[in-house]
């Protein structure tokens, strides 16, 4: 099996005013002479070395059942850096959600031959970095037409932005969440609930008409259960 190629790069974001870590995955069969959708994993260290999802694209893509797939993780510099960017009370939470929509995107549409719509751009992430992709989608919903979210952190800022999209028709979601999700331990070493919150978001989204996939995984908080979810998600969005 052809194995992608996974690029590391420095890119300086001036909503942010600091420099970022980007990993950048183009698959083995990469041409500008194809167009390729595009996938933006927040927690983008966790994607690759904990989802290994590079992995799980090249075998997809070498057996011809997903479309043709740039992926681009930006992983975070530490717990607080995550959580003031991440979450909707963080101080770097809008000039994160500029960066995503009104500098990443442009960068990666400049350099590779990607299909410029919102329909051809999807977001993932994990907990809080899934709060933080759904809530890209929402202020920038003609950017960002599909969102995966694996455990999101769900609280009533989220459930109020969600009460407040406008075009429910204009992207798609992709939602689990974990049974064993009643008592996770959080990085501010509280304890939460996920799922009940979890579950009032997907009521939600059935309420404002979004189109979405939703289960309750046998499972708890971890990536044990992400990554061998991952499969189903990039399959279910992006299969052919």
């Amino acid at each position: 099996m052809e194995q992608g190629t996974i690029r590391d790069l420095e890119f300086y974001s001036e909503a942010l005013q600091e420099p970022l870590e980007l990993l950048i995955y183009l698959p083995a069969n990469y041409s500008p002479l194809y167009k390729y959708s595009l996938l933006i994993a927040s927690d983008g260290k966790d994607y690759f070395q904990l989802g290994r999802i590079s992995r799980v694209a090249d075998e997809y893509l070498a057996n011809g059942e997903i479309e043709n797939l740039i992926i681009v993780g930006v992983p975070y510099k530490s717990i607080e850096d995550r959580r003031r960017k991440y979450l909707p009370n963080g101080d770097l939470h809008e000039a994160y959600l500029r960066f995503l929509a009104h500098e990443l995107v442009p960068y990666i549409d400049k350099h590779y031959s990607t299909y410029q719509m919102g329909m051809g751009r999807a977001l993932i992430g994990d907990s809080q970095a899934a709060t933080v992709s759904l809530l890209a989608a929402i202020a920038y919903p003609n950017i960002f037409g599909k969102v995966l979210l694996q455990s999101p952190y769900v609280d009533d800022a989220v459930l109020n932005k969600v009460r407040e999209v406008k075009n429910p028709h204009a992207f798609s979601i992709y939602h689990v969440v974990g049974l064993g999700e009643t008592q996770v331990v959080t990085t501010s070493k509280t304890i939460k609930d996920f799922l009940t919150p979890n579950r009032k978001l997907h009521e939600l989204f059935l309420e404002k008409g979004i189109t979405t996939f939703y289960e309750e995984f046998d499972g708890q908080h971890s990536w044990k259960y992400w990554q061998s979810d991952l499969k189903r998600a990039i399959k279910q969005k992006f299969g052919l």
